[in-house]
Formats: C-alpha cells, sequence, structure tokens
C-alpha cells in the first residue's frame, strides 16, 4: 500500500501541466491557515442572502474543527516522514517547506471541510467551491509535500469534521415542518393586488427595488418609520394582500393591521434578526414572489400581552426583565455603532450594572426573577444551540424563567445553552397555552418582537390560534 502511493506520487511529479508549476504552488501557500478560505468565505457572504451567509459561516466552522481535530489528534496519531524532494522539479517546490509530520494533510483537510461545511448550506456555493478545494487539495502532491494516501485521509476527516458540526448546529433544511393544511389566500399574478410596505430606515430599500422586478404589478410603498403606521393603514385599506419589508417590530406593526383588516401578510425580510419571516421560510425575493403567484399560504399564532392600561401582539417573543433592559441599551447604540455591536455593549453594559431582579407572582407564587421570557412557539434547540421555530401554528408559548439570585451573567448563560425543556435551581422552561403574571412593579419594562414598553400590575400573555394568514413558500 505504502509502495503504490509512492508510485503515485513519483508519477505526479513527473507530470508537467500547463500553467500548474506556477498556479498550484501559489494556490497552496495561499491556503496557509486558511487564509484562502476565509477570504472565500467573504466573498461569499457579500453577496448578503441569508443563505449565503449562513454557507460562507458553517464553511468556516467546519474549516476550525477539522484544524483543530489535525493538530491535536491526527499528526500525532501516525508519524509519517514527508516525501523526498527529489524526483520533484525545483520550479514547484514550496520556498518554506512543513515540520510536521505528513500524515494526514491538513490543508486538504481544510479545504475539504470548507467546501463540504457551504455545500451543507447552499448547494450552489458548494458546486462553486469545490473546484478550488480539489485544486488545493492536488497541489500538495504536485508541490511535493504530501503523499496522494495523505491527501486522501486529509479530505476524509475534513468531510467528517463538517458533518459532526452539523451534527451539533444541525442546518436549517434539516428541521422538518409539520405538516399543516393551506389557508385560502389569492393568488397574485406578477403581485397585482398587492401593496407592499417598505421600511426605509432597516436599510430595505435595495429590496424594494428587488421586489419591483420580480412582482412588477405590486405596488412598492417606501417611508421613514414616523409614517409607518399611516401607510399600513393606507395599503390595507386598498390592497387584496398587505405586504411589508423590514424587520420584526415593523412587521409586528403591519400583523397587527392584517389582523384588523382580514387581509393576508406577505412578509419579505428586511431588517437586522427577522426571525419571523425565516422561520417561516421566506428568505428572498424570489421565494416570497413563487407563494404569491401559487396562493401558497398558511395560518399561524399570535401572541398577545395585556394590562390594565394596554395590549399588543407579539409575533416571536415577549419578555420582563433583564432582556427589554438590553433591547432598549442595544436600540440606544445601535446607530452610532451598528446593530451587532450594539447588542454586545448593551449586553455587557447591563450584565455589569448593579441591579436587583424582578419580582413577580406567577401561578400563586411570588418569585425574584432575571428573566421571564415567552415565544410564539416553542423554540427548538439547534444542537448547542435554541432558537428556531419549526411550527408557528402549536398553539403554545414557550416560557423560560430565569430565577432571581447572584451571578445573573452566569444563570442566564446556563439557561440559554441547557435548552428548551429543563429545570434547574437557576432556570425552568415549560410550554403552556397562556401565563397570568401579578404583582409587576410599575415602570417595569416588557420587550415584545424588539420593542419596548412599560407595564405594572397584572399582565397577561396568551395565544391567539391560527388567526394571521401569511404566504410562504410551500415544498
Amino acid at each position: 500500500m505504502l509502495d503504490a502511493d509512492r508510485g503515485v506520487f513519483e508519477a505526479v511529479a513527473r507530470q508537467h501541466w500547463p500553467g500548474a508549476g506556477v498556479l498550484l504552488p501559489k494556490l497552496s501557500r495561499a491556503a496557509n491557515h486558511g487564509v484562502l478560505w476565509f477570504a472565500v468565505a467573504g466573498a461569499i457572504a457579500a453577496s448578503r442572502t441569508p443563505r449565503a451567509r449562513r454557507a460562507a459561516l458553517r464553511g468556516v466552522g467546519s474549516l476550525a474543527l477539522a484544524s483543530a481535530t489535525i493538530n491535536t489528534v491526527g499528526k500525532w496519531s501516525v508519524r509519517r516522514a514527508r516525501p523526498v524532494l527529489d524526483v520533484v522539479p525545483l520550479v514547484r517546490r514550496l520556498d518554506k517547506q512543513p515540520h510536521t509530520t505528513s500524515f494526514p494533510s491538513g490543508h486538504s483537510a481544510s479545504a475539504a471541510a470548507f467546501a463540504t461545511g457551504v455545500a451543507m448550506e447552499s448547494l450552489g456555493w458548494g458546486a462553486a467551491v469545490a473546484p478550488l478545494a480539489g485544486a488545493v487539495a492536488l497541489s500538495r502532491v504536485y508541490t511535493g509535500v504530501h503523499y496522494p494516501g495523505d491527501v486522501l485521509a486529509g479530505a476524509a476527516l475534513g468531510v467528517g469534521a463538517a458533518c459532526a458540526a452539523r451534527a451539533l448546529v444541525p442546518t436549517r433544511d434539516q428541521g422538518k415542518l409539520p405538516a399543516r393544511p393551506r389557508a385560502a389566500a389569492p393568488s397574485l399574478t406578477h403581485g397585482a393586488g398587492l401593496i407592499m410596505v417598505v421600511n426605509s430606515a432597516s436599510g430595505s430599500s435595495e429590496r424594494a427595488q428587488a421586489i419591483r422586478a420580480a412582482l412588477p404589478l405590486a405596488k412598492i410603498v417606501e417611508c421613514e418609520p414616523q409614517a409607518l403606521e399611516d401607510e399600513l393603514e393606507r395599503a390595507a385599506s386598498l390592497a387584496r394582500v398587505l405586504g411589508v419589508c423590514g424587520g420584526d417590530g415593523t412587521v409586528n406593526a403591519a400583523a397587527r393591521i392584517a389582523l384588523r383588516h382580514d387581509l393576508p401578510l406577505a412578509v419579505l425580510p428586511g431588517g437586522t434578526l427577522n426571525h419571523f419571516a425565516y422561520d417561516l421560510g421566506v428568505e428572498d425575493v424570489r421565494g416570497l414572489a413563487r407563494a404569491l403567484e401559487r396562493g401558497d399560504a398558511v395560518q399561524v399564532d399570535v401572541g398577545m400581552f395585556s394590562t390594565e392600561q394596554r395590549r399588543g401582539i407579539f409575533l416571536n417573543t415577549c419578555s420582563l426583565g433583564i432582556y427589554p433592559e438590553l433591547v432598549r441599551e442595544r436600540e440606544h447604540w445601535a446607530p452610532r455603532i451598528g446593530g451587532w455591536p450594539a447588542g454586545v455593549l448593551a449586553a455587557v453594559r447591563v450584565l455589569r450594572a448593579d441591579r436587583h431582579p424582578l419580582e413577580a407572582r406567577i401561578q400563586g407564587r411570588t418569585h425574584p426573577l432575571w428573566l421571564l421570557f415567552a415565544g410564539n412557539g416553542t423554540y427548538h434547540r439547534m444542537g448547542v444551540m435554541s432558537g428556531r421555530r419549526l411550527d408557528l401554528a402549536d398553539g403554545q408559548l414557550d416560557v423560560r424563567v430565569v430565577h432571581g439570585g447572584r451571578r445573573p451573567a452566569l444563570r442566564l448563560l446556563s439557561a440559554a445553552l441547557a435548552g428548551p425543556l429543563t429545570r434547574s435551581p437557576a432556570h425552568a422552561a415549560v410550554q403552556v397555552p397562556h401565563l397570568h403574571i401579578e404583582r409587576v412593579s410599575p415602570g417595569t419594562l416588557l420587550a415584545y418582537d424588539g420593542e419596548v414598553t412599560r407595564v405594572e400590575g397584572e399582565v397577561t400573555l396568551r395565544k391567539l390560534p391560527r388567526v394571521l394568514t401569511v404566504y410562504r413558500p410551500m415544498p
């Protein structure tokens, strides 16, 4: 077997492919320390589609796992010497020869892991990356630093690393959506009858151009946040279908008006998080346009909170405690430093502040709480993460409580890692159709779909089952 490996290595060394003597050594050097793959990931993510961003992130994550495995276990399991370079032409040899053992090839493992990870999220991007990954693997034999067996073993380990990463954090396509009956909704040829209101403040103006191209008969209205409610009301009075493009707060406002006018809703993600649209399976204009053309729609639940002073709906989450403070802090900093940096800064500032837990009475008992979270539908575990709903019409509130006590940051982190169906001295989680909270202190913040308000006294959370009709792509 080793003799055959050496024979193939020598046969490759005797080959002279046009241009390969210049290109492959440069490609091999570019892949050092994963630099090539980080650049490719950046290029993929720059396309700014959710699928492409997930593909880039999964590719980098798979690469990191493969690299860690190779460097901690692989290189020490079989201590094979590097090939002798006598048969390799001088022009092909790398300027700096590696000093580690030959088996397995780390470059090949990284290339295979990255390409496989990308393909798991996007077959199109995977097909584009695969030839480059293959060329990097070939370059390791062509430049004389690895035997073919080293490359094949490295590639196999890379594919295995990508599969292991998917087991820890499943791809979005792995979640099976429940079979739900189609809702009665009009089929809109070329978007005729749709009025789409676009929140220009959420960076959605470029989406407006894409909507016009995909749905030429739809009416597109771009507006600033202060005019959003008026434009949605005006659109609802004229449209067969109310459309909205923006973040979760914008979608919440559109859903409230669609319910009042008994209209189906078409949602296009255009904000920072877009949980509702993504959990529906709507990621881009093409998918939404296809659903509108076919009349593909379902009915989903809506959450409702009510107090003596006010009531409102939530499509994603409603919470009391630390999280509303984090949302308010994030909104303060986001216009200055951007959404994600503002979220990190807000978390640091809120968790470092000297504060007391919220006191509230739930089901007849008074509890000190750092956080009470209620999701509109059950948030299922995604490997080590939890954060996606597979069913938006399950009739349940996903309620999670982080009890008061010392070290709130540690308690919140343990609750996040533990998943939705756990109980411990620090946190608990249950699924219920309604929840009643008493003795909420005046001025307590309540966050719903990224918006923040103040509540006091009694707060009731409940589900409105299957009251909102929304378009979504069907298999």
